[in-house]
């Protein structure tokens, strides 16, 4: 082989790796589709109008007003509690709304004749600080993806991608999308077993968005999105058991940084694999850790695609679900049909699936993201023999008071097993409330170690 000959395939190959990379970062848009933001789009990105058919309203401020009376934490009232279903959705008709129903929706709605779907009057409540906003219309111009979306930067204080170009700009919404600065709440796992709930165990969390932070800015940001001290306080066989949590906007160079504390060997570990697919331990392993809220943490195990948007029956607006007790909107096989509420909303559609030279139990997943708020609202995961396997909701909660809507709590559905779990804030002492900043020390650890000792 003479030289010419040896270096032709060394070229193309280099060829190839330049083009590659640059593909790799997404650059934001332009100054004046930004400006889209302050007139047809809503400061987060949405659709401003209502559709043809006026069965989705218009979105004019969302839902601010704080009752008389109400303190942060407490249960919230419902505002809308006089309202009925327009109609329901069962397997009897199902078809006559297929085309805006999720395969996980219309797979429970076939297997269980006594589920159903109740839909009410469509109110477009999503709203946040003028903070956000202002921050939103930023990030549009400056905010960019790399990594093939495994990290982001330029991003500060509200959503990255109010006009995402594809999927993972669209999951870092997500991600991003405001939940407050500094929240103190409890949950409750329960696990259905035999037709009857069972505690998994019950969460005191604190957690601190330190990208949304109102007295930091792009420059002073220090990288870190999220992040989260939790503590188990029942059953007692698990009580003490702590997870700590620091998630960054770039995970290509920091990575999720993770400990936890086990009590009998009282010492605080490193917790790589509180990620992915390893099983979550506090619903007994019933779904996964990249699972919660739907959807958390990074996205490099997938290929993202942005399929587009779309009307759908989603869970809104579910403060009277979080009025009643856990006995009472936990059914047998699914969540008490009669206490969620459904309502049509459009959706941004994203296709995850496995990425070449990646490992997931769940190698497609679909997710339907709120298009007023970014909350992944539902999520169907198929398994690799291509069978529906994982169905998730979130139950979204007004929170006037932040102002904003909330989806913490979540229920991820088994459909090969037929078992699902629910991870609510039902009966909890704290439900999701602002609280003042926590100190960063809270979140390190040393504080938990010293906390576990104690």
């Amino acid at each position: 082989m003479n030289k010419q000959q040896f270096l032709r395939p060394a070229i193309a190959g280099l060829i190839a790796s330049l083009l590659c990379h640059a593909g790799l970062t997404n650059a934001a848009v332009s100054a004046e589709e930004a400006l889209k933001l302050k007139s047809e789009l809503t400061p987060l990105g949405a659709e401003k109008a209502g559709n043809r058919e006026g069965t989705i309203p218009a979105w004019t401020g969302g839902y601010t007003k704080v009752p008389s009376g109400y303190k942060p934490g407490n249960v919230r009232p419902d505002p809308f509690s006089d309202e009925k279903p327009l109609y329901s959705i069962t397997a009897k008709n199902m078809a006559e709304y297929a085309d805006k129903l999720s395969d996980g929706q219309q797979v429970l709605l076939k297997k269980y004749p006594s589920y159903r779907i109740d839909v009410y009057p469509t109110h477009r409540t999503a709203a946040a600080p003028q903070s956000v906003y202002d921050n939103t219309l930023k990030n549009a111009t400056r905010a960019k993806s790399s990594a093939n979306g495994y990290s982001i930067n330029g991003a500060f204080g509200g959503i990255p991608f109010p006009i995402p170009k594809n999927g993972a700009e669209a999951m870092w919404n997500h991600q991003l999308r405001w939940q407050g600065e500094s929240v103190l709440y409890s949950h409750a796992a329960y696990v259905m077993s035999g037709g009857k709930p069972l505690l998994a165990a019950t969460v005191h969390a604190e957690m601190s968005f330190p990208y949304f932070f109102k007295e930091d800015s792009l420059e002073t940001f220090k990288g870190d999105y999220w992040h989260l001290y939790q503590v188990t306080t029942a059953p007692a066989y698990k009580a003490g058991e702590s997870f700590l949590v620091r998630d960054p906007v770039d995970y290509e160079a920091k990575g999720r940084q993770a400990w936890q504390y086990l009590v009998g060997q009282r010492r605080v570990r490193r917790g790589p694999s509180l990620a992915y697919d390893t099983p979550n331990s506090v619903t007994s392993g019933v779904d996964f850790f990249d699972e919660v809220s739907l959807f958390l943490g990074a996205l490099d195990k997938y290929q993202w695609k942005l399929v587009g948007k779309k009307e759908m029956y989603i869970p809104y607006n579910d403060n009277k679900f979080f009025q009643k007790t856990p006995e009472e909107v936990l059914g047998q096989n699914y969540l008490n049909p009669d206490d969620v509420r459904w309502e049509l909303h459009r959706v941004w559609v994203v296709e995850a699936t496995l990425a070449p030279g990646k490992r997931h139990v769940i190698p497609k997943k679909k997710f339907y993201l709120d298009e007023d708020t970014w909350d992944a609202v539902l999520y169907d995961g198929w398994d690799a023999q291509s069978q529906l396997w994982h169905s998730g909701m979130a139950l979204p909660i007004l929170a006037f008071e932040y102002p904003g809507v909330i989806t913490y709590p979540f229920s991820i559905q088994d459909l090969l097993k037929g078992s699902y779990q629910a991870t609510i804030i039902n009966g909890q002492p704290t439900q999701y409330g602002q609280v003042p900043r926590w100190p960063e020390s809270n979140f390190t650890p040393e504080s938990m170690a010293a906390r576990g000792v104690n």
